[in-house]
């Protein structure tokens, strides 16, 4: 049998009457260990940890004392690490298979940027240490902001921003504090529908009217439609470039030009900077404002909720609005500006207690240095040379909705599976039984049954061949009439598929004691 080399052998296939492969006293199968909730596994009076009684104290917690326990189960010690160790070896990561997510560059974090960030010095560093005591930190921050304002072109950089949607916040909070300034109080701006979903949330919550810009029939933004909608209460323009297409806005200057000729600033989303990194710089094109994610185009750590990083650059026109804090070197060494007054009078504020993600700046900086100038050239062109890999390898069994050569993700919709009965879903259900993390699935919303799948640099050929013969695999089954079998899929992931009818309309979210459960049950 063909191993998958993404961690785990696809299983030989078993019917619901041929148990005999599937089934266990114990309900493991070899190193897929099976595991009862946390709540589950308890027995009363069980300890991790035996502790002396605490004195008796005066509660000051009055009528708010709880009045019965909290139900916290009891565990020992291998219980509590057995069962959180089990769930680990259940997650799927970068580091142990081609993670295929459109939009999200998921991309392999070289061990040599996590082995500086832990160093003495560094790994162990306070946001409130005196600035004497922290001036190699203050290096590296400015050395850093060095690297993304000569990448970018760009004559300044907000370096607290913790991310993609919170440099956004930055970028579109710098644009209505230039405004303001100026004594305007713009109430628009435009975003178009190939944007990323917090484009227009962010300019929401900054009190602004979004107007949505339709796309053209080869996925890049309607220029007509955008004159029409300019004008002189628009505020700025927020263009994701490349686009969540995958495709570069060609008309990108023109765009600038004329935001620009009507007072208005342009917010590039900067999300996707791994597909022009060191081949375009966007000061260049006339960009205003750009959040860099840090966790996805340098290669810091990268989903599960964070650590992020989202720096903004920032042009001439809005270098003086940026946030505080930011370093600055003078005779003394470097120091932080801390207080709007001074060079800082014109700052809308502090966007965050501290500095900005201290760890994800010492692991993009290694990064950055690991590659060189030419290093990261080229990775944006083996991003991009992957991603069309990936095109040209499925286009003939998946129909890309748009003509031409991609940048750094290939996008298919689902018209090739129309009449087979298998819908994106259940496609990307079934990739889980052959040892992947499903692509990107309807997203970008202007295509129908979107499938978005961006490779990265990081993976090899082999790694993307085997991939594609993946997906042709399933493609074939599915056009063979074998809908059955992807309506079932997952097969052999640890939990099989939920009726995701049943599971929206009647959510379980939390374990209930057997007893309440059953009292929860009668009353109902």
């Amino acid at each position: 049998m063909m191993l998958n080399n993404q961690g785990r052998p696809t299983r030989p296939n078993t019917t619901e009457q041929d148990n005999s492969a599937t089934d266990t006293f114990t309900g493991n199968k070899a190193l897929d260990l099976e595991t009862p909730l946390i709540f589950e596994q308890g027995v009363p009076g069980r300890l991790g940890v035996d502790m002396a009684e605490p004195k008796q104290v005066k509660s000051r917690l009055g009528n708010t004392a709880r009045n019965k326990p909290i139900g916290l189960p009891d565990l020992s010690e291998p219980q509590v690490l057995r069962h959180f160790v089990r769930l680990s070896r259940q997650n799927y990561s970068i580091d142990s298979g081609f993670y295929p997510l459109g939009s999200c560059t998921m991309k392999h974090n070289p061990r040599i940027n996590e082995k500086v960030a832990r160093l003495a010095g560094l790994g162990d560093l306070h946001p409130m240490q005196p600035v004497s005591t922290v001036q190699g930190a203050l290096e590296l921050i400015d050395d850093l902001a060095h690297w993304l304002k000569t990448i970018t072109g760009m004559p300044a950089v907000a370096m607290s921003p913790a991310a993609g949607a919170h440099g956004e916040l930055c970028g579109v909070m710098a644009i209505r504090a230039a405004h303001e300034a100026k004594g305007e109080a713009r109430k628009r701006i435009l975003v178009p529908e190939s944007a990323h979903g917090t484009n227009p949330a962010t300019a929401a919550l900054c009190g602004y009217k979004v107007e949505s810009v339709p796309a053209r029939e080869d996925g890049r933004m309607d220029m007509e439609a955008f004159a029409e909608k300019l004008g002189p209460d628009v505020a700025g323009v927020m263009l994701t470039n490349p686009n969540t297409c995958g495709l570069f806005e060609t008309d990108v200057k023109k765009i600038a030009d004329m935001v620009h000729e009507v007072g208005a600033y342009f917010y590039c989303d900067g999300a996707n900077l791994n597909a022009i990194l060191g081949r375009v710089r966007p000061g260049d094109l006339g960009v205003d404002a750009m959040h860099i994610n840090l966790h996805k185009t340098f290669s810091t750590p990268h989903g599960g909720g964070g650590p992020g990083s989202g720096p903004v650059v920032l042009s001439e026109a809005l270098a003086a609005f940026a946030p505080i804090p930011f370093v600055t070197h003078g005779e003394n060494g470097f120091d932080f500006v801390e207080h709007v007054e001074g060079e800082a009078s014109k700052s809308f504020g502090r966007m965050k207690t501290y500095h900005g993600q201290m760890g994800m700046f010492i692991r993009a900086l290694a990064y950055m240095q690991s590659h060189g100038a030419d290093g990261l050239r080229q990775i944006a062109e083996d991003a991009v040379l992957n991603a069309n890999y990936i095109r040209v390898g499925l286009n003939d069994m998946l129909h890309s909705p748009f003509d031409g050569i991609c940048m750094h993700e290939a996008l298919f919709d689902d018209s090739s599976l129309k009449d087979t009965g298998v819908t994106t879903l259940d496609l990307a259900k079934a990739m889980i039984d052959e040892g992947y993390h499903p692509m990107t699935m309807y997203f970008p919303l202007v295509v129908h049954g979107a499938m978005l799948i961006e490779p990265t640099e990081s993976e090899s050929r082999e790694t993307l061949d085997q991939f594609i013969g993946a997906m042709r695999h399933l493609l074939n089954k599915a056009h063979n009439g074998e809908d059955a079998y992807f309506a079932q899929a997952p097969l052999f992931a640890p939990r099989r598929r939920l009726d995701e009818t049943g599971a929206a309309r009647n959510p379980i979210l939390r374990w209930i004691p057997e007893e309440d459960s059953q009292t929860l049950s009668a009353a109902s």
